[in-house]
């Protein structure tokens, strides 16, 4: 195989940033100041309806100082998903609070209704779902049983942004959401977050928290952490802000792409959408019945693909984590654990990359039938 590897993501930073970087060191001003206040506001309008944003230096940042803004601390308990990156559960645990993990449900990866509402305790104080691979979460059924046992909703939007669910944008449903702004998300500041803020209150003590417990130079009010964003981060993000859309348009338009070219093939279950849910496909996420590692490799190796394995570890079976959840039975997350690739979806592919995607996973589990 002599063909060039397409990735399995690709960041793309364009001559703007790059003279939005330079701007800035112009400016003199680098650390936290203009450009991440306008960044703040600039997402909060475009992607989550107005809602307070408050800017962060990670995504996981937005996590736990969002968790803790919202009082939660040791003795109370989170349900979150198992089938994640590890940060979602890791956020709970660094407050002291204990993650609870729930199963999923099998269509969309998300966290499943029925299980979050065996897993509800005297403890539970919040449920933090995650919309996997950009599509939304059952924020409808999961706010019921927030409501029903008087508990927080937080949403995991890292790889959501510009995600919808029956009109309303993620970011909207819960007492905070975050949004990661990793290199290879829909959209980047080189490294950062944003975290939506469903109350004053929520942004206010987000704010304390990221700045030393200060809002006032040297007047600090608690103990807070530095997990600010640079002006330097923040200009790379406001241009692309101005981009996402039109990428989220290509991711779409890329997974119906693969949608049609894969849907006959026996062993492959393509991603549906949920009636009412905009997918934003961080993440093509397909199931493959047998031999997942196998077709990985040989996609790779013999048709220059690349993919990617999100999660192949549960969060409840990580030596890290798996404390919180000794003997955990989770079936829906393990078989997911073991049967998902996700494929090449980003807006620089070319028709002929998604050509070969199609017809390397065609040939790939073909030849292991």
């Amino acid at each position: 195989m002599n063909q060039s590897l397409i990735p399995a993501a690709r960041p793309i930073i364009g001559d703007e940033e790059r003279e939005a970087v330079d701007r800035v060191l112009r400016s003199g001003m680098v650390a936290q100041g203009p450009e991440v206040k306008a960044f703040e506001a600039e997402f909060g309008e475009q992607l989550v309806g107005g809602r307070e944003c408050v800017a962060v230096n990670s995504g996981t940042a937005g996590l736990h100082l969002g968790l803790l803004a919202c009082g939660i601390g040791p003795g109370d308990e989170v349900i979150v998903p198992s089938f994640t990156f590890a940060a979602t559960g890791n956020s709970v645990a660094l407050t002291g609070a204990t993650p609870v993990f729930a199963d999923i449900e099998p269509d969309h990866f998300c966290l499943d209704p029925r299980s979050v509402r065996e897993s509800v305790t005297e403890r539970t104080r919040a449920i933090m779902p995650v919309h996997l691979y950009g599509h939304p979460a059952a924020m409808a059924e999961l706010r019921a049983i927030a409501d029903e046992h008087d508990l927080l909703l937080f949403e995991d939007a890292a790889q959501a942004h510009g995600a919808r669910l029956d009109g309303a944008p993620v970011g909207t449903f819960g007492d905070f959401a975050m949004f990661s702004l990793y290199p290879t998300k829909n959209m980047t500041s080189g490294e950062g977050g944003m975290v939506s803020c469903g109350s004053p209150e929520v942004a206010r003590q987000l704010r304390l928290l990221r700045n030393q417990g200060m809002e006032v130079q040297y007047a600090n009010e608690i103990v807070g952490f530095n997990a600010r964003m640079t002006d330097l981060h923040a200009a790379i993000g406001r241009v692309q802000l101005t981009k996402v859309g039109g990428w989220t348009d290509q991711r779409r338009a890329n997974a119906a792409v693969l949608d049609a070219g894969l849907a006959d093939v026996d062993g492959v279950t393509t991603p549906p959408v949920k009636d009412g849910a905009t997918h934003v496909y961080h993440q093509y996420t397909i199931r493959v019945a047998e031999d997942r590692d196998r077709v990985v490799q040989a996609l790779r190796e013999e048709h220059g693909v690349g993919s990617g394995v999100y999660y192949p570890i549960p969060n409840h079976r990580l030596p890290s984590l798996e404390r919180y959840a000794p003997g955990l039975d989770l079936p829906r997350t393990e078989e997911a654990a073991r049967q998902v690739i996700s494929l090449p979806v980003h807006p620089s592919l070319t028709e002929g990359d998604l050509e070969r995607v199609v017809e390397g996973v065609r040939a790939t589990v073909r030849a292991g039938a």
